[in-house]
């Protein structure tokens, strides 16, 4: 048994937490990349505008002015709704790309599931990846 590495063998510990430690650096620039970025979501040709970041976050709404009827407010919420799952699903694809590179390797530790890879700040937010 030498001293680095506790199982025998050709396995060398410090080398595989440096290299942890390198993933982890990436990890963090890429969740700094993204919460930098904006996406936009529109709906019913530019009638509603919604701008998230890269993980998801609201920043903007736009309402193209005089385009509906002050009285009826509930069209004007669904399109609102509607713009936001729009960019949402940009910044999710988004993050996915990002972070495709990083987690390709972990397998289920990396969020792969038979469905695919699920992006960081799935649908309560955020992209906390807890190291």
């Amino acid at each position: 048994m030498t001293d680095t590495n506790p199982f025998g063998g050709g396995f060398d510990v410090n080398a595989l937490l440096q290299q942890a430690q390198a993933m982890q650096e990436q990890m963090v620039a890429a969740q700094q990349e993204l919460a930098e970025a904006e996406v936009d979501g529109t709906v019913a040709d530019g009638l509603v505008t919604v701008t998230v970041n890269g993980t998801g976050e609201l920043l903007r709404v736009k309402i193209r002015a005089n385009s509906f009827d002050p009285a009826d407010t509930e069209d004007l919420e669904d399109l609102v709704v509607a713009a936001y799952r729009d960019a949402r699903a940009r910044s999710d694809a988004m993050a996915a790309e990002t972070f495709g590179p990083l987690t390709g390797g972990l397998g289920a530790l990396g969020g792969d599931t038979e469905g695919g890879s699920s992006p960081p700040g799935g649908p309560g937010g955020g992209t906390s990846l807890g190291f």
